[in-house]
């Protein structure tokens, strides 16, 4: 189903995303508005190197005004596509380059408010090959074994969706390829 779309208006445009609001006629006839975030799409990783340890990243989100531990991943550039955003930014984040990258999911991060859709890749082969993160990350790098990584998500103490969704998928991808 979709609804028709009276007017829609930009409230707000940045360099990621822009803020419009909608006045959608529902099947009842009645109008109602929606605040939509259009966001570019995005790629999470999960690197795997070769002694069975996930690469996360700990960053400050200030909307939450805390720490969190995260899966790295980025945003897609215009004309980049998932695969190169996914390699370039794994580069960025931990410092290493992936020489396998397998795509094994992607979902809507906020579907109710936001367009955009993030890309799961599985990244293995690692070997140092870093790029300089972008100048507003403040970005330290964590290594923890695949079952620690398992146990944080299963225990709550692993919050970041795009984190949990990734670690969700890759868990059958790895046992199946007797990677865990």
């Amino acid at each position: 189903m979709t609804l028709e779309i009276k007017k829609s208006r930009v409230l707000y445009r940045g360099p990621i995303f822009k803020i419009r609001k909608d006045d959608l006629l529902l099947p009842n006839g009645r109008v109602s508005q929606i605040d939509i975030v259009d966001h570019r799409d995005s790629v999470t990783m999960i690197p795997l190197d070769q002694e069975g340890m996930i690469w996360f990243i700990s960053q400050y989100r200030h909307p939450i005004h805390k720490e969190l531990l995260e899966l790295p991943a980025g945003v897609i550039e215009e004309g980049e596509t998932p695969e190169i955003c996914a390699q370039r930014e794994i580069r960025e984040e931990i410092g290493m380059a992936a020489n396998k990258l397998d795509r094994i999911g992607g979902f809507y991060l906020a579907p109710g408010y936001s367009s955009e859709y993030m890309h799961v890749f599985l990244a293995t082969s690692l070997h140092p090959d870093p790029l300089q993160c972008d100048t507003d990350e403040i970005i330290k790098v964590v290594k923890l074994p695949v079952m620690e990584a398992f146990r944080l998500a299963k225990t709550g103490q692993l919050q970041d969706s795009k984190s949990l969704v990734g670690l969700f998928w890759s868990y059958s991808y790895l046992l199946e390829r007797g990677l865990i």
